[in-house]
């Protein structure tokens, strides 16, 4: 008799569980919009959306990565070491000229996810050991490529990259979006995004039906790897100077955010692409709306914490049934 009189209300909380993770960040993003509107008539002004669109871009390309990862049920903690390794790289480069810079730091990027892939996929290591490992190696690197003191960067390619606008967005927003919709048609339509989804899934079942596990993990830590760079080089380019010693800190924990608040679980087996644009975008507007109230930065980051709980325990939730 209890089970029939509980069902309804656990058939309820199940679906309400379901809607959150699939369109909560959505419902989130139109609340959180009104909510800055009404407090602000001038949030939706374009000069405020071109500042939280520089702000959102680097971020954002961390998060895809991230996503990619995550999706395979590993971690990334050394994206932000990477991004200070990026940076490093462009003032001593640059004399090459801009693309030649640009490319040794995706180069570089590329590097630090084969050896976090090969640790997770060849070497067994666990993706947070790893990766953490790699964090503190690459952040160290980074600080002694560069010395002590930030680095001006005058080059007018690249700070092209990070303050010009293309029909009033900014260059760093386009190419992030472009990353979004490469990385979206991946998962949608290639065998790649199938394999990781698999993986991601079941490891072990994927490897006996002869999956390329390994190739699969190096990939994906590879692309975190590539797109973090990238997101350093045009944080350069928008600050103009190249400051490992203080750039890319904390960007693991903002991806990591916005790809749970997204949507895609840590557990694997899922990758929400445009959950993770969404959920980049509520994290930056949250902090914006905040920031612009003058609440003090403590008390943003209990919100911050607040919403990664309840995102995270509503994945958890859901993948328990």
């Amino acid at each position: 008799m209890s089970s029939i009189t509980w069902a309804p209300e656990r058939v309820s909380r199940d679906r309400l569980l379901r809607w959150l993770q699939d369109y909560g960040v959505y419902g989130a993003l139109v609340v959180l919009l009104v909510v800055a509107v009404a407090l602000n008539t001038n949030f939706l002004s374009a000069s405020n959306w071109r500042v939280q669109l520089f702000q959102l871009a680097p971020t954002l390309l961390v998060a895809l990565g991230m996503a990619l990862v995550i999706g395979t049920e590993g971690i990334d903690l050394s994206v932000g070491a990477v991004i200070a390794l990026a940076a490093a790289a462009i003032p001593l480069y640059i004399g090459y000229g801009p693309w030649a810079a640009i490319g040794i730091a995706l180069l570089l990027g590329a590097a630090s996810g084969i050896v976090g892939g090969s640790m997770v996929a060849i070497a067994g290591v666990q993706p947070i050991v790893a990766t953490l490992s790699l964090m503190i190696g690459v952040r160290g690197l980074a600080n002694l490529m560069n010395g002590d003191v930030a680095k001006p960067v005058g080059d007018s390619t690249l700070l092209g990259l990070g303050e010009n606008t293309v029909l009033g967005v900014p260059v760093m927003a386009w190419i992030a979006l472009a990353a979004a919709a490469v990385t979206g048609l991946v998962m949608r339509l290639t065998t790649f995004g199938r394999q990781l989804v698999a993986i991601g899934d079941n490891r072990p079942a994927s490897r006996l039906a002869g999956l390329p596990v390994r190739r699969v993990l190096i990939t994906v830590y590879v692309v975190s790897g590539v797109l973090s760079a990238l997101a350093g080089v045009l944080i350069v380019g928008h600050g103009a100077e190249a400051d490992p010693a203080n750039q890319g800190l904390s960007m693991e924990l903002n991806a990591i955010t916005a790809v749970v608040v997204g949507g895609t679980p840590l557990t694997g087996g899922r990758v929400r692409v445009l959950g993770t644009v969404a959920g980049a975008l509520f994290m930056q507007l949250i902090t914006a709306v905040l920031t612009q109230h003058n609440v003090h930065e403590s008390y943003t980051q209990i919100v911050e914490a607040a919403i990664i709980c309840f995102a995270v325990y509503a994945s958890r939730e859901r993948g328990t049934r």
